[in-house]
C-alpha cells in the first residue's frame, strides 16, 4: 500500500511530477498529497521552491507537512485561505472516466477535503494504476469512527461487503485523524455512486476511499514519460 511505498526514491515519478509542476502557477496555494506519487511532486516542488518559485502548500497529511518543511516549502491552512488553486495527488486506481480509489496510505479524508477546496484536483499514477473498473484491485479503504468500529463492520457484512480493520506492524492503525481503517474487500463495481451512498449511510463511517467526479485531470507515467489527460469535473 502507499503508506510503505513512500519511501521508494522520488525520481521513480520524476517525469510525472515535473508535468505536474507546469499546472503549479508562481504565487499559487497548492495542496499537498500522500503517498508515493506525491511524495515526488512535493520533493520536485520543494527543488522549485529553493530556485525561486514562492507557492504556499496545505498538506493532507502529518507526513506531507513534515517533508514540506524539510524541503522549505511553506506551509499555510484552510482557515487561511479561501480556496486552493491547484492539489497534486496520487490514487490507488483510476478508471476511464477520471474516478479514482486512494486512501491505501489512510490519508483519505484530508485528500478529498483538499482535493474538494481546489479549484484544480490533479492526480499523478504510474500507468500499472489504470483499471477498466474501480474496485478492480480489490480494496476500498473506508475510514470510520473508533466506537463505530463494531457496528459498521457488521452493517457492511449485511451489505455483501467483508472488510479487515487495518494494521500497522500488528497494531491498530490510525489515520491522523485518530480513526481507524476498514479495508473493504470488493470486485470491480458496476455502480460506484450507489456503492458510496450506501456505504456512507452507515452511521460512523466518516468516508470512503471513492473519489467520483472530482478530478480535472490524470498525469499517467509510462517509462520515462508523462501525459496529462483533462476530464470535466462532475462533482
Amino acid at each position: 500500500m502507499d503508506a510503505s511505498e513512500t519511501t521508494d526514491p522520488p525520481e521513480v515519478f520524476r517525469p510525472a511530477a515535473e508535468a505536474a509542476l507546469t499546472l503549479v502557477p508562481a504565487g499559487s496555494v497548492v495542496g499537498l498529497g500522500t503517498g508515493r506519487a506525491a511524495t515526488a511532486f512535493v520533493y520536485a516542488l520543494g527543488d522549485r521552491v529553493r530556485a525561486g518559485l514562492v507557492v504556499r502548500g496545505v498538506p493532507t497529511s502529518d507526513a506531507a507537512a513534515a517533508l514540506a518543511v524539510k524541503l522549505g516549502i511553506l506551509l499555510t491552512t484552510l482557515d487561511e485561505v479561501d480556496a486552493i488553486d491547484v492539489a497534486i495527488d496520487g490514487a490507488d486506481e483510476v478508471d476511464p472516466n477520471g474516478n479514482v480509489i486512494k486512501g491505501y496510505g489512510g490519508a483519505l479524508v484530508r485528500e478529498k477535503i483538499v482535493a474538494s477546496a481546489a479549484r484544480q484536483f490533479v492526480i499523478m499514477v504510474g500507468a500499472e494504476k489504470l483499471v477498466p473498473a474501480l474496485g478492480t484491485r480489490g480494496i476500498i479503504p473506508v475510514e470510520v469512527v473508533p466506537f463505530a468500529v463494531p457496528t459498521c463492520r457488521r452493517r457492511l457484512s449485511a451489505l455483501g461487503i467483508e472488510t479487515e480493520v487495518r494494521e500497522n506492524d500488528g497494531l491498530p492503525f490510525r489515520s491522523d485523524n485518530g480513526n481507524p481503517i476498514l479495508d473493504c474487500r470488493v470486485g470491480p463495481l458496476d455502480d460506484p455512486a450507489s456503492w458510496v451512498q450506501k456505504v456512507r449511510a452507515i452511521p460512523g463511517v466518516v468516508d470512503t476511499g471513492l473519489f467520483l467526479g472530482m478530478a480535472d485531470a490524470v498525469i499517467v507515467q509510462t517509462g520515462t514519460t508523462a501525459e496529462i489527460r483533462r476530464f470535466e469535473k462532475k462533482g
